[in-house]
């Protein structure tokens, strides 16, 4: 802006100092002949000279100080000799030195223009200030494939190390040629690299974090160093018109042809070898940012691609199917498991009842076993008594015929005590079953027991009156 005043002030004097020489102002009596401004009447030769100097010193005042911007870092080269670096905003003295601005963070963007049918790019690139703008590259994977590849990326300058920042400040000399001649030549080389040591296959299928690191790391620390491997392929041509790009696919019929790939070389220690003489960090510069943000692939991939899809949709109906026939098995096998259960608690509880049940008949057979037990010892038992009685009686007669008794009064005596005998034992209320039989095992009963015996058999005793 300094300038534009300065260069205007010096203009403005010499038009002046033209434009009254040329006119004849005054006649020679004096009277003017025309109108003009009083200042113009006035201008003198030393006031277009004060003029002209004034504007000078306006245009060194320019060359005396800058305005450094925001996230701006500037390396100032003076006229003696010597540079400093100036991070901070605002107005600076430089002296009528030269600045070398250069951005905290540079922003690199790729754009992927659209083509028409005839091949013809569509559209242009975006004009956002402080994003450098460029066309996506196209590149050839490890399996062949091609593609144009945009990718974002962020460089980060270190400002905070003066030294570093003004020895890349004075081999670059711009931010442009930065850009231009630094950092797109690293990326380039650090793409070509990466899709060398990746198929599209891969990346597709999940490896585009990798190759995003990939990338970054090579920018940033050096390429990797590759080796040359092997692997066995079939001959699967990735267009109909083009059979001298193939596909891997893994041995098949025992077939010998093989295709070429590159793995990165690494030391003992697992450590990828790099090639440090291509890195970016050399610069003070460090890559915040390298991520592809757009591929476009092959019409031929694409169509790969498209089949691909297919082909996973179809598997993905047929897997629900799978998954719903399967679910429908396990509901059968379910239904078919609780009905079974139903049956089984259903039969166990019969069984369970029926158990019960005959428990509770055996204990009742054992209860009335143990009765009859009991009445037939209580019978025994009043069946002894009676016959202790009975002897006792006996006994008695016969003391008394052994003491003087007639024959015919123990006879009569003995009839008596027979017949007592028998109405006892016939009023005597006994079991309806009978066991006989001796505790020795050799069935021997008793004299009573035989008559007791035969008589419940013949029913003279235990009717009921």
């Amino acid at each position: 802006m300094f300038t534009v005043i300065g260069i205007l002030l010096i203009v403005v004097s010499i038009a002046i100092i033209i434009f009254t020489q040329t006119q004849n102002l005054r006649s020679e009596d004096g009277p003017y002949r025309k109108a003009h401004p009083k200042f113009l009447l006035s201008w003198t030769w030393k006031k277009s000279i004060t003029l002209a100097s004034s504007g000078i010193l306006v245009i060194l005042l320019n060359g005396l100080f800058f305005y450094n911007t925001a996230g701006t870092a500037t390396s100032v080269q003076y006229l003696w000799g010597g540079d400093a670096a100036v991070t901070s905003q605002g107005v600076k003295l430089k002296l009528w030195g030269k600045t070398i601005p250069i951005s905290f963070e540079i922003a690199m963007q790729d754009v992927i223009l659209e083509r028409d049918k005839q091949g013809e790019k569509i559209g242009s690139f975006p004009s956002e200030e402080g994003i450098y703008y460029r066309e996506g590259q196209r590149r050839e994977f490890a399996d062949a494939i091609k593609a144009d590849i945009a990718a974002s990326l962020i460089i980060s300058v270190n400002y905070t190390d003066e030294d570093l920042f003004l020895d890349m400040a004075d081999k670059n000399r711009s931010e442009e040629k930065l850009v231009y001649a630094r950092i797109y030549p690293v990326y380039d080389q650090a793409l070509k690299n990466t899709c060398k040591l990746m198929d599209a296959q891969d990346y597709i299928s999940g490896a585009s974090s990798q190759f995003d690191f990939y990338l970054k790391d090579q920018m940033e620390h050096g390429m990797y160093l590759t080796e040359e491997v092997y692997e066995d392929v079939v001959s699967s041509p990735i267009t109909v018109g083009d059979s001298s790009r193939t596909v891997a696919k893994g041995v098949i019929d025992n077939k010998e042809k093989r295709e070429k790939k590159y793995r990165i070389r690494r030391d003992k220690k697992g450590d990828p070898i790099r090639d440090a003489s291509n890195s970016l960090k050399r610069y003070g510069l460090t890559v915040q940012q390298a991520a592809v943000t757009n591929i476009d692939w092959e019409p031929s991939f694409d169509a790969r691609l498209k089949l691909q899809k297919e082909q996973v949709a179809q598997t993905q109906i047929e897997k629900q199917e799978a998954e719903k026939e399967y679910y429908a098995t396990q509901k059968t096998i379910a239904k078919g498991e609780r009905e079974k259960a139903e049956v089984r608690v259903r039969l166990e509880k019969q069984q369970l009842e029926q158990t019960i049940a005959a428990e509770t008949k055996a204990k009742s057979a054992k209860y009335k076993e143990q009765e009859e037990i009991n009445l037939l010892a209580a019978a025994k038992l009043t069946a002894q008594r009676t016959r202790v009685s009975a002897d006792a009686e006996a006994y008695e007669i016969s003391r008394k015929v052994s003491a003087g008794i007639t024959p015919e009064k123990r006879l009569q005596m003995e009839l008596d005590a027979s017949v007592a005998r028998t109405k006892a034992i016939a009023n005597m209320v006994l079991p309806t079953t009978v066991m006989t039989g001796s505790s020795n095992g050799k069935g021997n009963a008793s004299l009573l027991e035989s008559i007791l015996g035969a008589k419940i058999l013949s029913g003279e005793i235990g009717k009921t009156k």
